[in-house]
C-alpha cells in the first residue's frame, strides 16, 4: 500500500533530461528522504510531485487517485502540501495569524471576509497546534518580522501543518541553519514522523540518518538505489558516487 506512487517521471528542458524515468512508492506514514549530489533533480522532482511543474512523461497517483494532470492548488486540497507553496509569511502579522491564514487558505470555501480572521475557531486551534508542534507556541503573539532565520523557517513549517496536510513535501528545511537550528528541526520532524507522510530532501546526512525510514539515492536524474539507511550507507556503488562527495562538501 502506498500514499504517494510515481511511474517513469520525466521532465525535459529542451534537450537536458533533469528526471529520467523515476518510479517512487512511499508508504503512509513513512519519511522517506532523497538524496543525491548538486544537480541530480531532485527540486525538479519535488517541483513535479506537488504539481508546480507539468511531467512530459511519467503519472503520479496520491491517496489512490491519478493526480497527474491536476494543478498544484488541487493537489493541496488533497492534503499533498509543499511547505514554501503555502508560506508567505505577513511580517505585520503575528506568529499564529500568519498560521491562522494558512489554515482558512487550505480551504475550499475559506475566504470569508467579514468574519474576523481570529474568531473562526477551527482554523485557530489548528494554528495553535501546528504552533505547539514546531515549538513556536510561545512565540504565538509575536510579530513575525521579529523571528530570527530560524524561527522563520520553523512559522513555515508550522504554516504547512496548520493547513492540515496529509503528506508534506520538505525541501531542504535546515538549508541555512545553524547547528542549534538544525537540531531543533530534527527533533521537531522526528515528532511529526508517523502523523504525516513526510518526502524530504536535505544535503544534512546525520539529519537525513536520523530520520529517514527510507532512502531514495538521484543521480542524474535517475534512481540509483532505494534502501533503509543501513542499506544506503553500506552500498558500495552509492558510496562511491554519493556519500563520500556529499561528507566533503557538508
Amino acid at each position: 500500500m502506498s500514499i504517494l506512487r510515481t511511474e517513469a517521471l520525466v521532465k525535459r528542458y529542451g534537450g537536458i533530461l533533469v528526471t529520467d524515468s523515476v518510479s517512487l512508492d512511499i508508504r503512509p506514514g513513512e519519511l522517506h528522504a532523497i538524496i543525491g549530489p548538486n544537480g541530480a533533480g531532485k527540486t525538479t522532482l519535488i517541483n513535479q510531485l506537488s504539481g508546480e511543474l507539468a511531467s512530459n512523461e511519467g503519472k503520479v497517483w496520491y491517496d489512490g487517485e491519478d493526480v497527474t494532470a491536476l494543478p498544484i492548488h488541487a493537489r493541496a486540497r488533497r492534503g499533498l502540501l509543499r511547505s514554501y507553496q503555502i508560506t508567505s509569511i505577513f511580517e505585520d502579522f503575528t506568529v499564529r495569524e500568519n498560521a491562522v491564514l494558512a489554515a482558512i487558505g487550505a480551504q475550499e470555501h475559506g475566504w470569508r471576509f467579514w468574519q474576523p480572521m481570529l474568531a473562526r475557531g477551527a482554523q485557530t486551534r489548528a494554528a495553535d497546534e501546528a504552533l505547539q508542534a514546531c515549538g513556536l507556541g510561545a512565540r504565538a503573539e509575536a510579530p513575525a518580522a521579529d523571528l530570527g532565520y530560524g524561527e522563520r523557517r520553523q512559522l513555515e513549517l508550522a504554516m504547512a501543518l496548520a493547513a492540515q496536510p496529509k503528506f508534506l513535501l520538505l525541501d531542504e528545511p535546515m538549508a541555512g541553519m545553524s547547528v542549534q537550528e538544525s537540531a531543533a528541526v530534527v527533533a521537531m520532524l522526528a515528532r511529526l514522523k508517523g502523523r504525516y507522510s513526510i518526502l524530504l530532501i536535505e544535503h544534512d546526512m546525520d539529519a537525513v540518518f536520523a530520520l529517514a525510514d527510507r532512502i531514495t539515492v538521484l543521480v542524474y536524474g535517475k534512481v540509483l538505489f532505494t534502501g533503509t539507511p543501513d542499506e544506503i550507507r553500506n552500498h558500495p556503488e552509492v558510496r562511491a558516487v554519493y556519500l563520500g562527495e556529499e561528507e566533503t562538501e557538508a
